[in-house]
């Protein structure tokens, strides 16, 4: 009797039901909101009601029904905001069956590429979140940002507390924005998943260090709130050592910072900079990718990867000096913290300004 085999496809089956149980409950949930939500914008727009009336709506619904949650002033403007961002959507029983073919888990790289293609991805996207991450995401007026976010928060797992940080910090403008030569230094597909993994610029807030600081206050700093410097450098990378010791001929040599990233199947060189780019940097960052390669790279690694993190690199200066280096090379800037343009904070919401919107559509 082959009983890890019977455990595992009982196992399986159970994250099977569970996962449909729980997306049906979620989408009923969704489809009870979005249809008070169009019950009232109707409504409205039928007989001319006033934003006063979703006040009186909580304050009544309160009062006759006051064991069922959820029915707040606040949520009731989303529900309405939901129903207007999404009124072509569907909340019926054939696109819930589209939406969970195949599903065993809601979270992960196969859930998503397990979703329908065409009318009924959205739906599934939306389905597949909870109420609290569609709310939060109805501030993001860009399609293509929203849908990013939502593939993403599906894909990592993200909490509603780290999806506002990532939009807050406009990740998906800063995701794959570094200058780089992957496109002719690796094959592909290897160079467009290295390339979308690399930011700029890339976000260190969560340090305390004031100018001038030096680059050995840098790393330190980066080392010592490592779990942070991971979840902004993305998902993958994985810490090997600081100041990693590269034993070359009679003379010693130390990268600032190795990684090795699970996804890539490659090494990883940070090369840190308090100043802004200069050409010579890469001859260096070469010179580490080429003896990783030699001393810790196996037949089963890609090639190393090398990343200069600096104040500010000119693009135009990065793209030269990576043209005729021999490794793949990543230039980024970073900050420590950052101010943002008014025209572009208006684009990324706090979560008290998409509370705000939401209102402001009442």
């Amino acid at each position: 009797m082959d009983y890890p085999a019977l455990l595992n496809e009982i196992t399986e089956r159970i994250r099977q039901g569970q996962f449909r149980a729980t997306m049906a409950v979620n989408a009923e949930l969704l489809a009870l909101y979005w249809d008070v939500g169009r019950i009232i914008a109707e409504r409205r727009t039928a007989e001319g009601w006033g934003a006063k009336i979703i006040q009186r709506l909580a304050r009544d619904i309160r009062n006759d029904l006051p064991r069922i949650k959820g029915f707040s002033e606040r949520n009731l403007k989303r529900m309405f905001a939901f129903y207007n961002e999404y009124r072509r959507l569907q909340f019926g029983p054939t696109p819930l069956a589209q939406i969970a073919q195949g599903g065993s888990s809601p979270i992960g790289s196969t859930a998503l590429a397990r979703l329908p293609e065409g009318k009924y991805r959205m739906l599934a996207l939306v389905v597949l979140l909870p109420w609290a991450h569609n709310a939060m995401l109805l501030g993001v007026k860009n399609h293509n940002a929203r849908l990013w976010y939502m593939e993403r928060t599906i894909e990592h797992g993200w909490s509603h507390d780290w999806l506002a940080a990532q939009i807050k910090s406009d990740l998906y403008a800063r995701q794959g924005k570094a200058t780089t030569n992957f496109a002719t230094h690796l094959p592909a597909p290897q160079s467009a998943l290295a390339q979308e993994t690399l930011k700029d610029p890339y976000i260190f807030d969560f340090l305390t260090l004031e100018e001038p600081f030096r680059e050995r206050e840098l790393e330190t700093g980066l080392v010592g709130y490592i779990e942070k410097f991971l979840l902004e450098l993305g998902a993958g990378f994985s810490f090997v050592g600081r100041q990693y010791h590269l034993p070359v001929s009679d003379k010693d040599f130390y990268i600032d910072l190795l990684f090795y990233h699970i996804k890539l199947h490659c090494y990883v060189v940070i090369e840190l900079k308090n100043d802004d780019f200069h050409p010579e940097y890469t001859g260096k960052v070469n010179f580490y990718c080429s003896v990783i390669d030699d001393i810790l790279k196996t037949e089963q690694d890609n090639p190393t990867i090398g990343l200069i993190l600096c104040k500010k690199a000119d693009k135009v200066v990065a793209e030269y000096a990576l043209r005729d280096v021999n490794k793949p090379i990543g230039i980024s800037s970073y900050e420590i913290t950052r101010t943002l343009p008014e025209h572009l904070k208006s684009s990324l919401p706090s979560v008290e300004e998409i509370e705000e919107r939401l209102e402001e559509k009442t």
